[in-house]
C-alpha cells in the first residue's frame, strides 16, 4: 500500500510559500495544545491561530469529495470520524481561545494566505485585557 504523505503536501508547500511571502511567520506541523493529539499544519503561537489544511477525500470536502467505490461503507465512516474529530478539534481549541482557520485543499493558496493574514494582523491588533493589580 503507498503511504500517503501527512505533511509537506504540495498544496501545503504553496499554502505555506504565499503566507511567507506575506511576511507571516508561524511553526509547521504543531499541536497548539500541548493536551489534546492534534497536530495544526501551521500555528502563530502568539496570536493563538492554528491552520489545518484539509484534503478533499480525507475531510469530506462539499465540493470534490467522491465516494469509494469499493469498500464504501469502510471509507464513509473512516471520512466521518475524521469529520467528527476536525469539530472537536475546534471546539476544543476555542474553548482555550484558539481561532482555528480551515483551508480545502483545493482552495488559492493565494486567497488563503491573504485570509490567514488578516485574520493573524487582525488578533495581533486587537485589545489585550488588562490584569486586575497591575
Amino acid at each position: 500500500m503507498q503511504s500517503n504523505k501527512s505533511r509537506d503536501t504540495k498544496p501545503e508547500m504553496a499554502l505555506r510559500r504565499a503566507a511567507h511571502a506575506l511576511g507571516l511567520r508561524y511553526r509547521v506541523s504543531a499541536r497548539p495544545l500541548a493536551a489534546i493529539r492534534r497536530t495544526a499544519d501551521m500555528v502563530f503561537t502568539k496570536v493563538k491561530v492554528a491552520v489545518f489544511l484539509d484534503g478533499c477525500f480525507w475531510h469530506g470536502c462539499p465540493e470534490h469529495h467522491t465516494k469509494s467505490a469499493t469498500n464504501a461503507e469502510y471509507w464513509a465512516e473512516k471520512v466521518q470520524r475524521n469529520r467528527d474529530r476536525d469539530a472537536e478539534t475546534d471546539r476544543l481549541l476555542a474553548e482555550a481561545g484558539w481561532l482555528v482557520i480551515r483551508v480545502w485543499e483545493h482552495e488559492d493558496p493565494i486567497e488563503a494566505a491573504e485570509h490567514i493574514a488578516e485574520q493573524v494582523h487582525a488578533r495581533r491588533n486587537r485589545p489585550q485585557p488588562t490584569q486586575a493589580g497591575r
